[in-house]
């Protein structure tokens, strides 16, 4: 690896989880597109090297979200004893089932479009009242199944949650902390996972531990800064932000995936 891409890693990371951090979604969700197509990381290596920089980068917006008083409650506990088994299972699945990049992508987009829409929809129409919440027993099933998927191409599991929470009305003062420190959890179990698999498998299976290390330092300063900016922004743009995002990567990875493989 040269310093260029170093370096690149470590800026992406930093610029993406100032963004995404004060919505609860890890950053992984946007750096998994700059390692295909700029750092041209190999698949499915990209997944559990994803979920390094989550492990690295997830502190920096925790310790902040910690000191501002965010990280209590309830609802942590609950996403994380749903994300963490789900992300072991996910992991199983991306590197026995779809390890190539192209039907990667297209999994990926089929999760966050609808969900992107779902957020936009919701925050854009009228304001009627918000719906019951979810139970603690729907949260933790939804929990186990976004687990899975976040496993499958190495966000964790919160960033999935994240738009469904916000769509049922929960504020994003409550969603983000619990959504990265479920992300946090489910990274570390995954990445052990891959780690595992890649001594009894062959193939790009191990994380590249360099970029992956690097990306995680950007990260963690960049999620600390938007950590910090979150209290400050209002409820409506911090919803929006969300459904653009996940509408954007969703987009993103569905013109990639229409791309000839090389």
């Amino acid at each position: 690896m040269t310093w260029q891409t170093g370096l690149t890693g470590f800026l992406a990371g930093l610029v993406i989880s100032v963004v995404t951090s004060p919505v609860g979604v890890a950053g992984a969700v946007f750096l998994l597109p700059v390692q295909l197509s700029v750092l041209h990381v190999p698949s499915p290596a990209v997944t559990p090297t994803n979920l390094l920089f989550n492990v690295v980068a997830g502190p920096g917006a925790l310790a902040r979200y910690r000191r501002n008083g965010q990280l209590i409650g309830p609802l942590a506990r609950l996403l994380i004893a749903g994300t963490v088994p789900g992300v072991i299972l996910g992991a199983i699945v991306r590197v026995f089932a779809i390890p190539g990049p192209q039907v990667f992508r297209i999994v990926a987009a089929a999760v966050l479009l609808p969900l992107g829409l779902w957020l936009l929809g919701r925050t854009l129409r009228p304001v009627t009242a918000d719906r019951p919440p979810l139970s603690r027993r729907t949260i933790l099933g939804l929990s186990v199944v976004t687990g899975a998927v976040g496993g499958i191409y190495g966000i964790g599991g919160g960033s999935v949650l994240g738009p469904i929470l916000a769509g049922r009305g929960m504020p994003m003062t409550q969603i983000a902390p619990a959504a990265l420190a479920a992300t946090f959890a489910t990274s570390l179990a995954g990445a052990g996972t891959y780690g595992v698999l890649a001594l009894t498998t062959s193939g790009n299976i191990a994380p590249h531990w360099t970029l992956g290390l690097l990306c995680g330092a950007g990260g963690l300063i960049g999620g600390y800064l938007g950590a910090r900016l979150q209290p400050h922004l209002p409820e409506r743009a911090l919803r929006l932000l969300l459904g653009t995002l996940a509408t954007a990567i969703a987009v993103l990875y569905l013109i990639q995936s229409l791309q000839p493989q090389r």
